[in-house]
């Protein structure tokens, strides 16, 4: 491994609080391995985080919607006011990767969402032995 990589890496993972490489390895490995063998039927959990002008019409009530008719998937949510336009809104959600993936897309391309991302991983339930 080049020198500089390995220097920027070791800079990273001191900042991250790992006590050594190895630690931060395992890390890397799992994470690549929960998204690389992620089956669409695999339950997992995600924060999929909002940013949305709440001025737009109607847009409030269809993302409540939405979340209503998928209640089985959305653990939490929490809905904080930016400014005046802008709101963050983050929503925890659990299930199949397929849908909860979908029902992702669905809220994120609604018009007035500025901008959207779905951070996931697994429950565990995948992970014996990793």
């Amino acid at each position: 491994m080049p020198g500089e990589l390995l220097e920027r890496f070791d800079r990273e993972i001191a900042e991250k609080g790992y006590q050594n490489r190895s630690e931060a390895f395992r890390d890397l490995i799992r994470n690549y391995l929960v998204k690389r063998d992620l089956d669409k039927n695999e339950e997992i959990v995600g924060v999929l985080t909002l940013v949305y002008d709440h001025h737009v019409p109607n847009l409030s009530s269809h993302l409540n919607d939405l979340q209503h008719d998928h209640y089985e998937h959305i653990l939490s949510n929490t809905h904080i006011h930016l400014d005046h336009n802008n709101c963050l809104e983050v929503i925890i959600l659990k299930g199949r990767y397929s849908d909860v993936k979908s029902l992702s897309d669905r809220i994120i391309g609604t018009r007035g969402v500025k901008h959207g991302d779905l951070s996931f991983t697994s429950t565990g339930k995948n992970l014996s032995g990793v």
